[in-house]
Parts: structure tokens; C-alpha cells; sequence
């Protein structure tokens, strides 16, 4: 009997088949636009979660001013001194810590010129970001001493300049100072604010001081936590050393600040999380207005076959057999439009997550939801005009026009 409600079912809906696409048209787009929603929500979350871990594990960030960015900034604070950096690189809490600095420049060789980011800092910069240099080496402790004229190319920087071709032993043209191109850095992509990450030269950090920028100023200091050493901790005894460096006097305010990489992950993540949540609860309204469409075409459908249902219950047909075959058709029309709508709403992340650079992150948990939601709203909605149609009686039925 259920399969026979369900040719029945698909008959009539073939029947009627634009009519039919209309009626599905919003659980297709209810069920797209979450699943889309959704699926685009978890690749930036997965891109955030990605892009902290590249930084390395348990990684800290030291600035000038009482906060990262906003009005909190101190104009007044002073900057950071290589000194400081090597202070909290003997801390026992700290496994590594590498100053930095940066500025922008256009970078030249041969006929080819890009403007990217320099970044003055040491090989320690590289362990705690957990960067790999893939052609080539890394700087010397003696480079670094002396900051020589030597550079390390991100990929984009590569790509610019060089092609396909490999860089190293190169010489580049840094705002008039000529470097050796030592190491290719790993590619690392994009990170949590979108920036390319790739999209930039390294040097040594006295190297950009004294030959660049002029200035013996470093921007902020990185700082790796050592094993078995909570961040908590490890935060405690860098603010008691920074304190003591900068003469700040008990009661007063830091004139610097230290922020953990995890609480910007989750900052973010949560952030994310909640508009996801806000997006999909707005698309999940066209469900319901899909649902309600569908009962409206139902009613129609049960008044066109006034006469259908009439014959069906003098020949002997009994009332929950009239009911199953609305209710099935009113379901199979629910699953249909839920199917489209899964495809088209993969479909659409997969484009959005290739424009937005983000990782296509398809959940099945949310399709498999989003499939059995649509079947409900079948059946909750269908309910009414397939209960309609089982209680019309026969003989008035019969003499429907």
C-alpha cells in the first residue's frame, strides 16, 4: 500500500509539474541558504582555528600600550627595546621570544618590483610561528649580530618577483640596500584577519633598524610559553619582569599589554558562531514559509480532485488510505525540494568558500538535520489537506464539477 501511495504520489506531482517546482521552491531555498550558511560558517571557524595554530602553540604577544588596538592604545607608551626581548627570552617560563618590527617597501629585482611587508626579527620569530624555511637557511646568530644584508621570501613575495623559479642566492633591492636572498619560507596563507601571510620579506631585525627604518624601536615581542608552563604563569612573570624594566610604580596601570593567541581564536570563533547562528535562523524562516506554501498547494490539489477522491472511496477505499497518499505526496514534495536544496546549498559554499579563501567544510550532521526537516515539514503541513480529503464523503464528492 505505501508503495502504491508513492506512485500515486509522484503521479500526480508530475502531473503538475511547474506547479509542483513552485511549491518546493522555498524548502529549496530554506534548506540551501542554512546548509550554505552553515557549511561557509565552519570554514571561517576552521580558517580561525588554522590560522592561531600556525602561529605555534601557547603563543604570546607583547605590545606598547594598555590594549591591542581601539581607544585603549597609549600614545604615551614607550616602544620596545631589543633588550627586552632578550630579557624575556631568560625568563623560565619563556621557551623563546623574538622582537619585531615591520614597515612596508617596494621590493625590487630585475624589472620586476612588489610592495610588500618587511619584517625585522630573528630565527626564533620562525620557531615560535612554527615557519619552515623549504629552500635555502635560515639566518646565522652571526647575521643577526652583525645585520647583514641577508632576507627571507614568503611565497607571494616568490611568485612576484621570481616566478616558479627558485630565489635563493638572489639579490633584491630593499629601499636602495641590496640583500641576499638566503630561504624560501613555507607557504602559510591567510590569516585570521585575511591578510596574506606570505606577502612578505623577513630580514634580522638590526638589519631593517639600521639600515631601513632608522630606528631602534621594536613594535612588539613574541613570545613562545614553555612546556608544562600555563599561560596564566607564564603571563604573571612577564608582566612582573616588563614592569620592572619600564619603571612602572605599584598601583599604576601597564603600559603594555600581553595578549594570548587563544583568546583571539575563541574570541573569533564565538563571534563567528553567533552570526552563523543568526544567518541560519533568518534562512530556516523560508522552511516555514516553504511548509505553508505547500499546504496551501495541497488544499488546491484535494479541490481539483474532488471527484478522484470520491471514486477512490465508493470503489472501497478506506479513509487512511486517502490520507497516506496526500500526506506521501505532500512528503515526497518536502524531500524533493529538501534534496535540491542540499545540492544547491553545498553547491553554493563550495563557490563561497573558493571566493572567500576559506576550507569547504561540509557537515553531515546539518545536511542529514536539514533532510529530515524537510520531510517533517511534508508531514506536519501536509497533515491538514490530506485529513481534509480522507473525510469528504463520497456521494457529495461524486457530485463535485
Amino acid at each position: 500500500m505505501i508503495l502504491e501511495s508513492f506512485r500515486l504520489a509522484l503521479q500526480a506531482i508530475l502531473r503538475n509539474l511547474l506547479r509542483s517546482f513552485l511549491t518546493v521552491l522555498g524548502i529549496v531555498i530554506g534548506v540551501a541558504a542554512v546548509i550554505a550558511m552553515v557549511t561557509i560558517g565552519q570554514g571561517s571557524s576552521d580558517q580561525v582555528t588554522a590560522s592561531v595554530e600556525s602561529l605555534g602553540s601557547n603563543v604570546l604577544v607583547l605590545r606598547p600600550g594598555r590594549a591591542m588596538m581601539g581607544p585603549g592604545v597609549s600614545d604615551s607608551a614607550p616602544e620596545f627595546r631589543l633588550a627586552d626581548a632578550e630579557a624575556l627570552a631568560g625568563l623560565p617560563v619563556v621557551a623563546a621570544a623574538a622582537p619585531v618590527s615591520s614597515t612596508s617597501l617596494t621590493v625590487v629585482y630585475g624589472n620586476s618590483n612588489a610592495t610588500t611587508t618587511i619584517t625585522g626579527t630573528d630565527t626564533a620569530y620562525l620557531d615560535i610561528n612554527s615557519w619552515d624555511v623549504t629552500r635555502g637557511r635560515s639566518f646565522t646568530s652571526a647575521e643577526e649580530r652583525a645585520g647583514s644584508a641577508v632576507c627571507l621570501v614568503g611565497e607571494t613575495v616568490r611568485q612576484k618577483l621570481f616566478g616558479a623559479t627558485d630565489p635563493t642566492g638572489e639579490m633584491i633591492r630593499l629601499k636602495g640596500v641590496a640583500c641576499e636572498v638566503v630561504g624560501l619560507l613555507a607557504a602559510k596563507g591567510a590569516s585570521s584577519f585575511g591578510m596574506d601571510q606570505d606577502d612578505t620579506v623577513i630580514v634580522p631585525i638590526r638589519m631593517l633598524q639600521r639600515r631601513v627604518t632608522g630606528s631602534t624601536d621594536v613594535a612588539n615581542i613574541r613570545v613562545s610559553v614553555a612546556p608544562g608552563v600555563t599561560t596564566d604563569r607564564a603571563i604573571r612573570d612577564i608582566q612582573t619582569l616588563m614592569r620592572e624594566r619600564r619603571h612602572v610604580a605599584v598601583g599604576e596601570e601597564d603600559d603594555f599589554s600581553v595578549t594570548d593567541m587563544k583568546e583571539i581564536s575563541s574570541m573569533l570563533s564565538g563571534i563567528n558562531n553567533v552570526l552563523t547562528g543568526l544567518l541560519s535562523s533568518v534562512a530556516a524562516v523560508s522552511l516555514l514559509v516553504g511548509g505553508i506554501g505547500i499546504m496551501n498547494i495541497m488544499l488546491v490539489s484535494v479541490t481539483e480532485r474532488t471527484r478522484e477522491i470520491g471514486i477512490r472511496l465508493a470503489v472501497g477505499a478506506e479513509t487512511g488510505q486517502v490520507l497516506s497518499q496526500f500526506l506521501i505526496e505532500a512528503m515526497v514534495l518536502s524531500l524533493i525540494g529538501g534534496a535540491i536544496g542540499i545540492a544547491l546549498g553545498l553547491l553554493i559554499a563550495f563557490v563561497g568558500a573558493q571566493v572567500m579563501a576559506i576550507p569547504f567544510a561540509p557537515s553531515l550532521g546539518v545536511v542529514a538535520l536539514a533532510f529530515v526537516f524537510s520531510a517533517l515539514v511534508g508531514v506536519v503541513f501536509g497533515y491538514f489537506p490530506a485529513r481534509s480529503a480522507a473525510r469528504l464523503d463520497p456521494i457529495e464528492a461524486l457530485r463535485h464539477q
